[in-house]
C-alpha cells in the first residue's frame, strides 16, 4: 500500500533509508522532496520521446517503449548506485503522480527483496502541501522584521539569533541571494518551487506560540518571489531597526562582499547597471574606485549617494520602528553584543500588543 504524506512535518517521521525520485533529471532539478536522491527511470530526452509516441502513435506503443527504457535504466541503477545496498535496505520511491514510473522501479526493487514503498500521489502530493502552507494557510507565528539600512549586517545578526533562543527564517539563505542589485551569490538561485519548498519546511518547523524574525526584504529576493501571505505578514509586522554610522557599514560591506569584489568584471557590470539612476560622472567615479580596489570608499559612496536616500524616501511612508538598536561598530565582537540586544528587544516586542497594520515597502534595487 502506498505511503500517504499528510503534512510537511510528517516527512521527518518516515523511516526509510533513502527517498528515491525517479522523475527525469530536469524535474528533479526544479524541485524534489528534501533529502531525495535522483535515480531517473527515464532521461529528459527519453521522457520527451515517450510523450511524443503517446500522442502521435498510440498509448500502447508508448507504454511498450517506456517499459523497455525503464528496464534499461533500472538495470543501470542496480549495477551502479544500488549495487552496495544490503538486504535490509528500505527505500521510498516516488514519481510525478505516484503512478507508472515509481511503480515500475518499486516493483523491480521489491522483486530483488527490498522492502520498497511508493508515495501516494507522488511529487504532486508533496507540492500540494507546500502550496497549502504558503498560499492558503496564514503564517502561524507572529512575525517581527529585522530592519536597517544597507550594510547594517542584518543577515549576520539574524543568523546569530537562533543561538540566543530566537526563531528565524533566513529568506536570503533560502533564495541564495542577498536581496539587492549587488546581492547575487555563488551558485544559481533555486527555482521558485524549490525556494517555496525550503520556505514551507521552514514555516512548518516553527513554534506558533513564539515569534519568528525575518530580515526586511522586498516581495522578490533576486528572482524568488515571496508568497503573498508571508509578504503581507512582513509588511504589517513590527520592525526592529539597526542603526550604525555609514563608515562602519561601508567597512562591513567591503568585508561581506569579497565574493563580488574578487570578480572585477562582475563588479564593474553591476555598477554600470545603476546608470539609469545616476549620471555618467557618478558612475565613472564609482568604476574608478572599483578598478583601484578601494572597495570601502565605493561602499561608502553607494551608501550615501544611492541607498540611504532611497530607503529614507520609502520608509517615510512607514510607521516608526518598535525598537531601534544602534552600534558604532559592526566587527564580529560588536555583532555578538548587538545580537544579544536585539534578542532582548524581540522578547520585549513580543510581549507588547502588535501595532496597527501598516504598509512598509522595502527598497531593493
Amino acid at each position: 500500500m502506498p505511503v500517504t504524506l499528510t503534512s510537511l512535518p510528517h516527512l521527518a517521521t518516515f523511516d526509510f533509508d533513502d527517498i528515491i525520485d525517479v522523475r527525469s533529471p530536469a524535474e528533479f532539478a526544479e524541485d524534489h522532496l528534501p533529502g531525495a536522491i535522483s535515480l531517473p527511470v527515464l532521461s529528459d530526452a527519453e521522457r520527451a520521446e515517450v510523450g511524443t509516441v503517446y500522442k502521435q502513435v498510440s498509448p500502447f506503443t508508448a507504454r511498450k517503449l517506456g517499459a523497455a527504457l525503464v528496464a534499461q535504466n533500472a538495470a543501470r541503477h542496480l549495477q551502479g548506485p544500488l549495487a552496495g545496498k544490503d538486504g535490509a535496505w528500505r527505500p521510498l520511491v516516488y514519481c510525478w503522480r505516484g503512478g507508472q514510473r515509481s511503480g515500475s522501479l518499486a516493483s523491480i526493487l521489491s522483486q530483488v527483496g527490498w522492502r520498497t514503498e511508493t508515495l501516494a500521489g507522488g511529487y504532486k502530493s508533496w507540492r500540494s502541501l507546500i502550496v497549502r502552507a504558503l498560499y492558503d494557510d496564514p503564517v502561524a507565528s507572529p512575525v517581527i522584521v529585522l530592519d536597517g539600512n544597507t550594510g547594517t549586517a542584518k543577515t549576520a545578526l539574524l543568523n546569530r539569533l537562533p543561538a540566543l533562543g530566537i526563531q528565524v527564517l533566513d529568506l536570503e539563505g533560502m533564495a541564495n541571494h542577498r536581496g539587492s542589485l549587488f546581492g547575487a551569490m555563488s551558485g544559481s538561485q533555486p527555482s521558485q518551487k524549490a525556494f517555496e519548498a525550503a520556505l514551507g519546511m521552514g514555516l512548518a518547523a516553527l513554534d506558533p506560540a513564539r515569534p519568528v524574525v525575518v530580515e526586511a526584504e522586498s516581495s522578490k529576493i533576486g528572482d524568488c518571489r515571496l508568497p503573498p501571505r508571508l509578504w503581507q505578514a512582513m509588511t504589517t509586522a513590527p520592525r526592529i531597526a539597526i542603526e550604525a554610522p555609514p563608515e562602519a557599514r561601508a567597512a562591513y560591506l567591503a568585508h561581506a562582499y569579497t565574493d563580488l569584489t574578487a570578480d572585477p568584471l562582475r563588479l564593474a557590470a553591476t555598477v554600470s547597471d545603476l546608470r539609469r539612476m545616476h549620471g555618467a560622472d557618478v558612475i565613472s567615479e564609482w568604476q574608478a574606485l572599483a578598478a583601484t580596489g578601494n572597495f570601502t570608499a565605493l561602499a561608502l559612496a553607494l551608501i550615501t549617494t544611492h541607498y540611504d536616500t532611497r530607503y529614507a524616501r520609502h520608509r517615510a511612508r512607514s510607521a516608526s520602528p518598535a525598537a531601534i538598536i544602534a552600534s558604532t561598530s559592526l566587527d564580529p565582537v560588536a555583532l555578538d553584543a548587538l545580537a544579544s540586544r536585539i534578542a532582548a528587544a524581540i522578547e520585549a516586542v513580543a510581549k507588547s500588543p502588535l501595532p496597527k497594520p501598516y504598509q512598509s515597502p522595502i527598497f531593493r534595487p
